[in-house]
């Protein structure tokens, strides 16, 4: 419940005023000297001496006594408002309200009450689970106006604390169905009440030959049986001996026949005998080869002896480096042994677990690192289950971040809901004793 809100401000000013009202007839009756002359009380609100040493036994000591428990009872109801939801009486808020502001007025009420001593050892018991009520009740005023806030920026998707189970419930089944897909289908078991098959209707069943059969393979079952019906008969079967295989030699090669060589390309391999030989194909006679003009060729250069001959350099070759050979790509099989594995031994156990924080996949960097790997590892077809398979375990923190602001933002009521109800018990307790004995 927020403070800062235009709802609390009649409230905030009651208190102070109550507060200075408080402290004006305390001062005026146990400290007057400590008042200006302008402030001091008329004479009808000075009460008369006492002969009680503590200021709680006054009259004024009483009154703040009776006001601090009256408040104690009014808190204390609180609860049972809360549960008598058609009781029309105020609305939840407004006692909210009421409870927040008028158990902060008890603080000045009981120092005054106390006239700052602590007294005895029951007054000091009191005091000291007073202090705890109280500490414990602005802690748990503190978060709930800060933790709405912090819920809102990291809880993108917020559900009702009473389904958070129910949806956990829901991550694992998913998870355990998907991983039920991945595992291959087992045998069908025959029925154990069936009634059992005779032997002859086992024998003379109708069923297709055998692949031994229809091949003619020489295996005792495919003699014993007919391609359809057959009875199967209790003389053994002999295998037959090998037949002797006779070896016949090749005939000698025939020469190959020998043909005149005939020049392939020219127009009289074409021509027949005693066939007239077409025109441009007669001999040409008269024309001279044009003359051969030989060219003087300089002789070579002498190396002189001195000299050494010329060193060749040598040659540089430069090993290219041999690329790493490239891992073969992930098969389907391989893809789904691997989410297989994953969802056994990460996805699964994590989900099922009631403190989800504990698990590696339960830290945000650590789980993305981890399906960014299992990614690389499968194909592209299964790119989608594995990130079903993240949405889970996102929503899975998520709904423990959710958990555990919740605890955060009611656990300080188990310690401030029964201490509260000691301290009004106690209360009531050292009011009789006061009352009646001293």
């Amino acid at each position: 419940m927020r403070i800062v809100n235009r709802a609390h401000l009649p409230w905030f000013l009651f208190v102070v005023f109550a507060t200075l009202i408080a402290s004006w007839l305390y001062l005026g009756n146990f400290e007057p000297e400590d008042l200006p002359r302008e402030l001091q009380l008329p004479d009808s609100l000075v009460q008369k001496p006492s002969e009680h040493r503590s200021v709680g036994g006054t009259p004024l000591g009483l009154i703040f006594g009776t006001i601090s428990l009256s408040i104690f009872v009014f808190a204390a109801l609180l609860g049972v408002r809360k549960k008598l939801v058609l009781w029309r009486v105020g609305t939840v808020q407004r006692w909210l309200r009421a409870h927040i502001w008028l158990t902060l007025l008890t603080i000045p009420l009981v120092i005054f009450h106390s006239g700052f001593r602590l007294g005895g050892p029951m007054t000091t018991l009191l005091v000291a689970l007073y202090i705890i009520v109280m500490v414990s009740g602005i802690y748990g005023l503190t978060l709930q106006h800060y933790m709405p806030t912090i819920m809102m920026e990291r809880l993108p998707a917020e559900s009702v604390y009473e389904q958070i189970p129910h949806i956990r419930a829901q991550l694992v089944a998913a998870a355990q169905k998907m991983r039920d897909a991945f595992k291959p289908a087992t045998a069908e078991k025959p029925d154990a009440g069936a009634p059992a098959l005779s032997v002859e209707k086992v024998a003379t069943a109708g069923a297709a030959s055998m692949a031994s059969t229809a091949a003619d393979v020489a295996t005792p079952t495919a003699r014993a049986k007919s391609v359809v019906g057959s009875t199967i008969t209790a003389e053994p079967v002999v295998s037959p001996a090998p037949a002797k295989v006779e070896t016949k030699v090749p005939p000698p090669p025939r020469p190959p026949e020998v043909k005149p060589p005939e020049t392939m390309g020219t127009p009289t391999a074409r021509v027949p005998e005693a066939a007239p030989i077409p025109a441009g194909t007669e001999k040409v006679t008269g024309v001279a080869p044009p003359a051969v003009v030989p060219q003087s060729v300089s002789p070579p250069t002498p190396i002189p002896p001195n000299e050494p001959p010329k060193a060749t350099p040598p040659v540089t070759v430069t090993a290219r480096p041999v690329p790493p050979a490239k891992a073969a790509p992930p098969t389907d099989a391989d893809s789904e042994a691997a989410l297989l594995d994953f969802l056994d031994r990460q996805v699964i156990p994590y989900l099922l677990l009631n403190r989800g924080d504990k698990h590696r996949l339960g830290k945000a960097r650590f789980s993305q690192d981890t399906f960014r790997f299992v990614k690389l590892r499968i194909t592209e077809a299964y790119r989608d289950r594995v990130e079903e398979m993240e949405a889970w375990c996102e929503e899975r923190r998520m709904l423990d971040m959710q958990a555990k602001l919740h605890h955060w933002m009611h656990g300080w009521l188990f310690i401030h809901a029964p201490i509260s109800f000691l301290l009004l018990l106690l209360t009531f307790w050292h009011a009789y004793v006061t009352l009646f004995y001293y």
